[in-house]
């Protein structure tokens, strides 16, 4: 064959046959595959794609590899991201990548970190401008690239019309468009919906129709007077008991936090996350503002002081302290927690490391090294906000030395048996932890609350083999949601016990704490105090209703019933706020 006929063919071929690797792969390791009427549109767009790289290409050699590993990104790493979270990877991801290379470690970091360095390695090896096809695919790629940036809708209008777009299904949306056109859209949906700081006027709106929807309350219910608050959130934390194909050899839950959480009237928190990005569900249960955008708050959208919970403690005579035995600039925490109000960060360098389970610190490590810590406080002197994040329990759920398997399953999903050992553990080591700690200081109010449900198996398989959840979350019926994001919730309050609060959505929460230190949320804070009626949980895309029976109303695009419309104002409302707080001119603040 002529140098050149080889040369032309080259670019797809070797499309064909990484495309046909990748989606193999897809399929048979995740269950995650382009439905069959898109596969030519993608492979056209893979191949326009080979070609541009190609002409930049001095090395053939090279080429294949960049080619190989940037189809293996978007097609593996697509399939994983489904499988793992439920969505394929979003422009956002790149922010929590930075996170997830402190997060692994040995093999795992390599295996992450080495594609994108050589990808850039051998792209910059590689590129030349001798040709003029060479010179072509530069203006192609700078006239993409600026068309992203600058007028992305001349990019989101004409596809959106020509292959649809569901805000709530990125699930749907990748599978329906491909690898190729579902990445090129949601990177111009990005810079199209990037967060631009509300002005004064629309401040000013919102705050007039919130102020006009708040409950009519009676006071605060006594006088103010200062005492501890310790808010412990659990990694992970769920109740397994829910599984019922694990068929356990006994109650994952040890009794007596079951009996503790009984006494809480089960109460249960709808985070704003499943299976990570604890970020987010530490936001809203610090600052009372729900999270929209599926990306990690503290990563972004994060760049002024708020009004947050420890920050209207400090002006009250608190201590505020946080803890979190990772390094500390996982999730950006260091500037976060100093942002949220903290006025101390003890992280992973601030305690001895021991009793560690692979890399993360033990719950009875951390507990009996914070109470130390705390000492002075217990004593006597300043009221302390003690917020305490724990870190064991994290995915993949390791257990060593004392911490054995004690519980048996006969799930055919590996995680299900691991997570209930898991989850056995950090209640028991709990319930040691909140012994000592109402002994010591039993005026104090206490909360506990699990950040999000676990991840069990790919396409919720563990979920999905106890008929909990669907392999897809755009075929969850409205109760699926409802078990979606929650988790458990105790909220004690000193020698009168554990409050029955019911479910809540988990930015309320910072309002029923301050209602319970017989505080009124003032300024901002009054401003998104939930109004009565059910508790509306927004999550990418959609948003649904949860009445305190437990009922659920999924809204997901209008035309909406009036309950759906009700809460999609308001949100609105309340998201003019948030952004108005986080990343403008806070003139919710200063009129």
């Amino acid at each position: 064959m002529p140098q050149s006929t080889s040369r032309v063919l080259l670019p797809v071929l070797s499309t064909a046959l990484f495309y046909a690797l990748y989606y193999a792969i897809g399929l048979l390791g995740f269950d995650v595959a382009v439905v069959p009427a898109a596969i030519p549109r993608d492979y056209a767009l893979n191949l326009l794609l080979a070609y541009a790289i190609f002409e930049l290409s001095s090395r053939a050699w090279v080429f294949l590899l960049v080619q190989g590993l940037l189809m293996a990104v978007l097609y593996v790493g697509n399939a994983v991201k489904i499988s793992y979270f439920g969505g394929p990877i979003m422009p956002d991801d790149v922010y929590a990548l930075r996170t997830l290379l402190l997060l692994l470690e040995g093999w795992q970091f390599y295996l992450a970190a080495l594609p994108l360095v050589i990808i850039l390695s051998l792209l910059i090896f590689n590129f030349t401008l001798r040709r003029l096809g060479s010179w072509l695919a530069l203006v192609m790629f700078l006239l993409l690239g600026v068309t992203l940036v600058y007028q992305p809708q001349n990019i989101i209008r004409p596809l959106d019309r020509y292959v649809g777009n569901s805000v709530w299904d990125q699930r749907s949306n990748y599978i329906y468009r491909g690898a190729m056109l579902y990445t090129l859209m949601e990177g111009a949906r990005y810079f199209a919906d990037r967060v631009i700081a509300p002005d004064q006027e629309a401040v000013r709106a919102a705050r007039a129709r919130l102020r006009a929807g708040l409950p009519q309350r009676d006071g605060p219910g006594g006088d103010f007077a200062p005492r501890n608050i310790h808010i412990i959130l659990l990694e992970s934390f769920w109740d397994p008991g829910q599984l019922e194909a694990g068929h356990y050899s006994r109650d994952p839950l040890p009794k007596d936090f079951r009996a503790l959480w009984r006494q809480a009237g089960y109460s249960h928190i709808l985070s704003p996350v499943f299976g990570g990005y604890t970020a987010n569900a530490e936001f809203e249960a610090l600052c009372g503002l729900p999270v929209f955008q599926d990306a990690v708050k503290f990563e972004r959208d994060l760049k002024n002081d708020l009004p947050c919970l420890p920050r209207l403690l400090a002006q009250h005579g608190y201590t505020t302290i946080a803890s979190h035995p990772n390094v500390p600039v996982f999730w950006n925490r260091v500037n976060a927690y100093r942002r949220l109000g903290f006025q101390t960060y003890w992280s992973l360098e601030d305690f001895e490391q021991t009793d560690m389970v692979r890399n993360f610190m033990s719950d009875a490590s951390l507990y009996r090294q914070v109470l130390d810590k705390i000492e002075p406080w217990l004593e006597g002197g300043r009221p302390l906000l003690n917020y305490i994040v724990t870190y064991f329990g994290h995915w993949d759920y390791p257990l060593r030395g004392e911490r054995s398997r004690l519980i048996k399953d006969k799930s055919g999903v590996p995680e299900v048996g691991s997570y209930a050992n898991t989850a056995y553990y950090k209640a028991r080591e709990l319930m040691v932890f909140l012994k000592e700690l109402r002994e010591r200081d039993p005026d104090a109010l206490v909360v506990i609350f699990g950040d999000h449900l676990p991840y069990l198996g790919p396409n919720f398989a563990g979920y999905v083999e106890s008929g909990l959840l669907a392999d897809d979350r755009g075929k969850f019926t409205p109760g699926m949601f409802g078990i979606y994001n929650a988790a458990p919730l105790v909220v004690i309050d000193g020698k009168r016990g554990p409050q029955q609060l019911g479910t809540l959505a988990l930015y309320e929460l910072p309002a029923r704490l301050l209602r319970l230190l017989h505080l009124e949320p003032a300024g901002p804070a009054a401003l998104t105090v939930p109004q009565p009626g059910p508790h509306v949980r927004p999550i990418p895309g959609m948003h649904y209703l949860v009445s305190d029976g437990g009922q659920v109303e999924v809204c997901k695009q209008p035309p909406w019933s009036d309950s759906c419309a009700s809460s999609a104002a308001w949100l609105r409302d309340v998201s003019t706020i948030g952004d108005d707080l986080s990343v403008g001119g806070q003139f919710t603040i200063g009129d």
